[in-house]
This record gives structure tokens, sequence and C-alpha cells, in this order.
């Protein structure tokens, strides 16, 4: 879906002396009611051209590029929100590391430790909860891993949030146990957290973002339409249901694609979204393949979270009712069984993840119109932990060159907090497959820097046209050009949404 102008859109504006990626010559981009009106060659003499009128505000960008604003497809706005308030766990190599940080949270003062980032799927040492119990006392600890997926606790956080954990156990909780937890630690009063998405949402229009698909495990329509109505105004929304919420949603008639009424436009209903199967770090994504070292474990496959006989209902019972599916499958199984529900509904919508993959089921996404919704930056967070655990079958993993040749539609997205809410970090990643000076990780499966940035805007392609919206990201530097590294820190000089600056460094 393209988004469209914002009822708050700015007066005619003209952006001079513009960079087009992939044209020759200077532009200027004349700019009415949230809309690229044109796009002129620019005058020697620098003028704006009469259609602009005597109102038009000029701009010179001073040769800049200008690219579509972009779009993160998949993350979770209050997660992100709450990371940097939270102890920092993504350093740590050993459970015993990350004990260590608790033990000196708690040293100095902390009377609740709630920490995020950690990744133990190649850790020496187990977590435990005889390890936290040992550090911290009766201070409440939850820590959640990286991938939202699991989350480890002392026995003081078990009892405040009706846990039971017994001793001897490792104090890890996964899955949907890990998700009610985590939704309790998310009541936080509303002007709160709104105030701290806000400054997240400044953060992403710094970075050419002018959109995000929401995917909180919240009511979000409620929580976007009461933030846009109290002045977020840098990003475009597109908000996801889950099956918790699904009944509701029937109930109040939202359909996907709808406008949210009182959130100024830029609120939209998003899809219906559900988890069929785990993740990689917590090995629980749902392979055909045992897990090695698990095969004695009690699901050494992964897990399946949804069955099969109850995913179509639901699914079609979102479908009849207007809700676009977007369902979570990681594990090649999991990607399997889900296209084998989209076959069985006859609707088209998206598998988010989409990280394991058959050969065969590329073929069966473009046949049933399913996009892929990937993150690219999770194959650089999770190449070592994906060569043990899935090993042998990594060049089946993050297949993004031979996904988009089959012509299948790409989405990219962060999972924020997972990966960072920076579509130029998921670009640089989907185009040189590596990251801090690694060599490339499975480089045949990268994709070109036209094909990553228009899977990063929503719909809108990669360049900019006449009569699309004026969402669009100012850079300092040309991106088809740009290597990795570049993209991944690209310079953004200014983000337009509707034709109204929410980020600027241009004098």
């Amino acid at each position: 879906m393209t988004a469209g102008p914002t009822a708050d859109a700015a007066g005619p504006l003209v952006l001079v002396g513009a960079r087009l990626p992939g044209r020759e010559g200077l532009v200027d981009l004349h700019v009415a009611h949230g809309r690229v009106a044109s796009i002129r060659p620019t005058r020697t003499s620098g003028g704006t051209g009469e259609e602009s009128g005597p109102a038009a505000r000029s701009v010179d960008l001073d040769g800049r590029f200008v690219v579509p604003g972009l779009h993160d497809r998949h993350v979770h706005a209050s997660q992100w929100a709450m990371v940097s308030r939270r102890l920092d766990l993504a350093a740590a190599a050993s459970a015993a590391e990350v004990a260590a940080l608790v033990a000196a949270s708690v040293d100095a003062g902390s009377t609740e430790v709630v920490g995020f980032g950690y990744r133990d799927g190649l850790w020496p040492d187990a977590p435990s909860l005889e390890r936290l119990d040992a550090v911290s006392g009766q201070v409440p600890v939850v820590l959640v891993a990286a991938d939202l997926h699991a989350c480890w606790v002392n026995s003081s956080a078990a009892r405040r949030h009706g846990v039971t954990v017994a001793a001897g156990e490792s104090g890890v909780l996964r899955e949907d146990a890990c998700f009610a937890l985590v939704r309790e630690l998310d009541d936080i009063a509303d002007d709160v957290l709104d105030a701290w998405v806000g400054e997240a949402a400044d953060r992403a229009a710094s970075r050419g973002v002018v959109g995000i698909t929401d995917y909180e495990m919240r009511w979000n329509r409620d929580d976007w339409a009461r933030r846009a109505a109290r002045g977020i105004r840098s990003l475009r929304v597109s908000f996801g249901v889950y099956t918790q919420h699904l009944d509701r949603a029937i109930a109040e008639g939202l359909r996907t694609g709808d406008p949210v009424d009182g959130a100024r436009g830029l609120v939209t209903v998003g899809g219906y979204k559900v988890i069929t199967d785990g993740s990689l770090n917590t090995r629980t994504a749902w392979c055909f393949d045992p897990y090695p070292g698990l095969e004695a474990h009690a699901h050494p496959y992964g897990l399946s979270t949804v069955p099969y006989d109850e995913l179509v209902p639901l699914m079609r019972r979102a479908v009849d009712a207007g809700l676009r599916p977007a369902v979570h499958a990681i594990g090649d199984r999991a990607n399997a069984r889900v296209l084998d529900a989209f076959e069985a509904v006859g609707c088209s919508g998206s598998i988010e993840h989409a990280q394991l993959l058959r050969h065969d089921d590329v073929a069966r996404f473009a046949a049933l119109g399913v996009v892929a919704s990937v993150q690219p930056e999770h194959a650089m967070d999770d190449r070592d932990v994906a060569e043990r655990y899935w090993a042998g079958r990594t060049d089946r993993a993050f297949m993004l060159a031979e996904l988009a040749a089959a012509g299948v539609e790409l989405a990219l997205g962060s999972d924020a907090p997972v990966a960072p809410l920076d579509p130029w970090v998921a670009i640089a990643a989907a185009v040189g497959r590596t990251r801090d000076g690694r060599e490339p990780w499975h480089p045949e499966q990268a994709i070109e820097a036209r094909v990553a940035l228009a899977a990063s805007t929503n719909g809108a392609g990669a360049e900019v046209r006449e009569s699309g919206a004026a969402d669009l990201a100012v850079l300092e530097l040309d991106p088809y050009a740009a290597h990795a590294e570049e993209l991944r820190a690209m310079p953004v000089a200014a983000t337009l949404l509707g034709g109204r600056f929410t980020h600027s460094t241009i004098g």
C-alpha cells in the first residue's frame, strides 16, 4: 500500500537542484497538496518556475540525492521505545557475563532489573534460575532475549508475575509464556509510553523513515489514534491485529487499509498477525530437521505454535472480515505449512521473516502472491548461530536474491528492537551480506541497492515519481553507488512526509 498525503501537508514547496539516483542532471521537485506535482530540469538561473506561484517556498538541495521516504515493514514500536531504558545485554557472551551485569545493576541500587538483548545460542554456559538468584536477592529480574521469544527470570520476578518456576529449572520462559510476561512489562502509563514512542519516531525520521508497520502485541488502534491526536506526526503507521484481539477488530469493522478516525490521515489498519513458530536463537523455529544437540529434547524440531487446523480457520475468518494475513514463520517447515494455509484459504498476504526456506517453496511465494517480509540484518546477527543449528542448510537462509529473481515481492524491515529501526541498516545487510569487516555470508543471496530500496518504500518503488506522495528522503550520497558500509551509515539530510519536513540538517 502506497502512502497518501496527510491532512497536515505543508504549503507549496520547491526542492531545487536535486539528484535522482540513476538519472543524469539536476531537477526541481515541485510539491503541492502533499504530492510531487512535477519534476523539471533545474534552470541554470535557479528559478523555481511560474507554475509554483509566489507563495511556494524554495529549498536548495545543492545536488543532494532524493529517494522515496522509507518504511520499516516490521516493528514492535513500544518495545523499541523502551529498549534504551533497559539494561543492555547485547554484548554479553555468556550467562556469567549477564549475571555480572545484573549484579552491577543491583549494587547500583536498582529495585527492579529489566534487561534486553541477550543471545544465548552460542553461550558456553546455560541460563539458570540459581545463577540469577545468587546475584539479585529479592530484586525482581526479567531479561528479554534479543529475539523477543524468550525471557530469563529470577525467583522474585517469577513470584511477582505469577510464573511457576521450579528449583533446578532454567528460569527461561519461551514463546507464549514469554509473550504474556512481556505484555505485563509494557503496562506503562499512556502519557509516558507515548512520549518515549514520540522520541523514537523522531529518531526514525532522522534516518529517512516516513512509515512503519507496528506489530506490537497490544490493541494498537487506540494507541496510535491517541498518539496522532497528541502530536506524533512524523510517521505513517499501519498496525497489526493479533488473535487475542481478532473478535474485537471484526466487531468494530476494522479492515486492512482503512484509515483510523481522528488520526490526521496518518494511521491505517494493517494485517492480521499470527505467530506460527518460534525463532532460531531460542531454537523454537519449526524445521524439517532437528536442532543438533537437541535430539532428545521435547521439541527437537522447534515448535508449531498454531497448528494448521487452527491456522486455516483463523486466516479465513480474518480474510472474510477484510483483514489481510501477516503470518510469522521462520523455520522451513513453518514456512511450507503457512504457504499451504494461504493456498487453502485462497488469499494473498505476507509471511513475516521467511528466514529458512526450501527452494521449491520460493516459487510458491510467487504463485500465491505472498509477500516475503524479511529482515536482512537478522542474517548478520544470526549467521554464526545458523551455521551451528542450521548446519548444511544456510544456503537456504535469508534467500533474498532467489526470492527476488522468482518475482516475489520483498518488504524489508527490522523487527525492532531485534535490529535497529533504521532501513539503511537493512538495506546494507541485503546488499553486502556483511558487517564488522567479515567476509560476506552467502553473497549469492545479495540483492542490488535499487531492489533493496524499492523493498523499503512500501510500494512507492525506488524512484520519486510525479503525482506520488511527497514522502521523501534527501541523502548526501548516491545510494546506487555507495558500498555496504556507506549504506549502513547513510547520511540523511532531510525527511519529508506529505511535503512537510520531519527532519532537516539543510541550512
